[in-house]
C-alpha cells in the first residue's frame, strides 16, 4: 500500500475511534441528563409539597399521604363483630324517685289498657355554687413558743388583707387537674371554674396559686424519683420544650407499675439520665437510640420499633434497590417481639435456646459484608447498639418497644401545641411537679383531685 494511502487509512481509523468515544460520552451525558432531570423533578415536587404544608396550619400534624390507608382497607368503626355489648351501668345510689302515671290516653283522654312500667335512670349535675366559709382564726403570743395561731383543716394559706380570699383545697386540686393533666390553658381553666362552680379567678392569680400548690407537694415529687430508681424497668424519652423561649427539653421516665416522672431541662445530655436514675440504678433502661443514653452504665434495651422505622426508611432509598438484607432484619425483629410475648408458653430451656438462635442470627447479619448505602446505614446503626438489640429477651421487665414512654409524652405534646410550654422558670417547675403527680395518679388508678386536696391544708396546731 502506498505511503499516502496508509496515512489516510490511519487518519480515518483514528477519527472513527474518536467518533466512537464521543458517541459513548454522549450516551453517558444523555443518561446523566435524564437522571438529573428526574431528580430535579422529584426535588421540585418536594419543594411544592413543603410550601403547601407551610401554608396550611395543620400541615405539620396531618398524616402524610403515603401513610394514609386506602378507603377499601380501612377497618370498620367500633369493636369487632360479636363482642360483648356495653352500656351505662345502673347507678349504685338513687337520690330521688319520680313516677309519672298514665291514667288515660294523653291525646284523646280515653281509657288505656295493658299498662306497663318503663324505668330509666337520669344522671344529672345539680346547680353548683361556691360553698363560702368565713373563717376566723386567732393569733397570740406564747411565753415559751412565741407567736402562735390556730388553723383550720380547709386553710391552704395564712394570707390576710388583699390575700384574705382563698380557694379551698378541692378547688385548687380541680384547677391543677384541668391545667396540668387535661391540658387546658390558664384562661380556659378559669372559665371552666367559673362556669361549673361559680369560682372567679384571674389567669395570673391561678398561675401563682398552682405554683404554691407545687411547692407543697414537692416532697411527693421527690418520692417519685426514689420509686423510679427502684423499678425493674424504666422507659425514657424526650422531646423539645419551651420555657420563655426555645432550647429546652422535656424528659419523661415511666415504669410498668404506673410511676411517671417529667423533667424539663435545658440539657439533653446523659447527665439528666444520671440525675434521675442515679449511679446505682439496677433495672433496665428502655429507650430509643439517642446518644445521650449511651454513656450511662446501666442494663439497656433499644426500642425495636425505632429500628424497624429506620429499616423502612432505608428500603425507600433509591440507592438500595435490593431489600434482601433489610428484610432479614425485619423478620428477625418480628420474631424477637413474638418470642417476648410467648415467653410464658415456653420452658426456660426452650426459651433460652430460641433466644440464642436469634442472637446468633443477629451476629451473622452484623458481620455480613454490605455494599448498598441503605444496608450499610442500618448495619452501622445496629452495630453501635449491638449489646442492647435483644435486651427485652434478657430482662422480662423490659418491653420490646419504647411505646410506654411515648404514650406518656403524648399528653404533654398536645398541651405544647396549645400553650407552647411554659413562660417562666416557676411555671416550668410547677408543671413538671403537678403533671408528674397527675400522670402517676392516673397510672395507679388514684383520684388526683383527692390526692392533692389532702396535701394542701395547713396542719392543725395542737392546743
Amino acid at each position: 500500500m502506498p505511503y499516502d494511502e496508509f496515512q489516510a487509512a490511519l487518519a480515518i481509523a483514528k477519527l472513527q475511534e474518536e467518533n466512537r468515544q464521543l458517541r459513548q460520552q454522549l450516551r453517558v451525558a444523555l443518561q446523566e441528563r435524564d437522571r438529573l432531570a428526574e431528580e430535579n423533578e422529584q426535588l421540585r415536587k418536594r419543594i411544592e409539597e413543603l410550601e403547601r404544608e407551610a401554608a396550611r396550619q395543620a400541615a405539620p400534624f396531618r398524616r402524610r399521604e403515603r401513610k394514609k390507608v386506602a378507603p377499601e382497607q380501612k377497618k370498620r368503626p367500633g369493636r369487632k363483630t360479636g363482642h360483648p355489648g356495653t352500656c351505662r351501668a345502673i347507678p349504685d345510689q338513687v337520690d330521688e324517685e319520680v313516677e309519672v302515671p298514665l291514667p288515660c290516653c294523653p291525646h284523646c283522654g280515653g281509657a288505656v289498657q295493658d299498662r306497663a312500667p318503663l324505668t330509666q335512670y337520669l344522671e344529672e349535675l345539680p346547680p353548683i355554687r361556691p360553698r363560702v366559709v368565713r373563717l376566723v382564726t386567732w393569733s397570740a403570743k406564747c411565753p415559751r413558743c412565741g407567736e402562735v395561731r390556730s388553723t383550720h383543716r380547709l386553710q391552704t394559706s395564712v394570707g390576710q388583707g388583699a390575700a384574705g380570699v382563698q380557694l379551698g383545697p378541692r378547688a385548687l386540686a380541680l384547677a391543677a387537674l384541668l391545667n396540668k393533666k387535661l391540658g387546658l390553658t390558664m384562661r380556659k381553666t378559669c372559665k371552666v371554674l367559673e362556669a361549673m362552680g361559680g369560682l372567679r379567678i384571674t389567669p395570673g392569680g391561678l398561675s401563682q396559686a398552682l405554683g404554691r400548690v407545687a411547692e407543697k407537694v414537692e416532697s411527693d415529687y421527690g418520692q417519685l424519683i426514689e420509686r423510679i430508681r427502684g423499678s425493674e424497668a424504666v422507659f425514657a424519652d424526650e422531646t423539645s420544650w419551651w420555657v420563655g423561649g426555645p432550647g429546652w427539653w422535656l424528659w419523661v421516665f415511666t415504669t410498668p407499675e404506673g410511676i411517671t416522672l417529667y423533667r424539663v431541662e435545658e440539657r439533653r445530655g446523659s447527665e439528666v439520665v444520671r440525675e434521675v436514675l442515679g449511679e446505682e440504678f439496677g433495672g433496665v433502661l428502655v429507650s430509643d437510640c439517642l446518644s445521650s443514653y449511651d454513656p450511662v452504665d446501666y442494663r439497656k434495651h433499644k426500642c425495636i420499633a425505632h429500628h424497624l422505622r429506620a429499616i423502612r426508611k432505608a428500603r425507600d432509598r433509591p440507592d438500595t434497590p435490593d431489600p434482601t438484607y433489610l428484610d432479614e432484619w425485619t423478620e428477625l425483629f418480628h420474631q424477637v417481639i413474638e418470642l417476648y410475648h410467648q415467653r410464658s408458653s415456653y420452658s426456660a430451656e426452650v426459651f433460652a435456646e430460641r433466644r440464642e438462635a436469634l442472637r446468633a442470627w443477629a451476629d451473622r447479619l452484623l458481620e455480613r459484608p454490605c455494599t448498598q448505602p441503605g444496608d450499610v446505614a442500618v448495619q452501622h446503626r445496629l452495630l453501635k447498639q449491638r449489646a442492647h438489640l435483644l435486651g427485652c429477651l434478657d430482662d422480662p421487665a423490659a418491653e420490646p418497644t419504647n411505646n410506654r414512654a411515648e404514650r406518656a409524652l403524648r399528653p404533654a405534646v398536645i398541651a405544647r401545641k396549645v400553650s407552647c410550654g411554659n413562660k417562666t422558670e416557676a411555671g416550668r417547675r410547677a408543671w413538671q411537679i403537678l403533671a408528674s403527680l397527675a400522670a402517676t395518679c392516673d397510672g395507679l388508678a388514684t383520684d388526683f383531685v383527692q390526692f392533692l386536696a389532702t396535701r394542701l391544708p395547713l396542719a392543725v396546731q395542737a392546743r
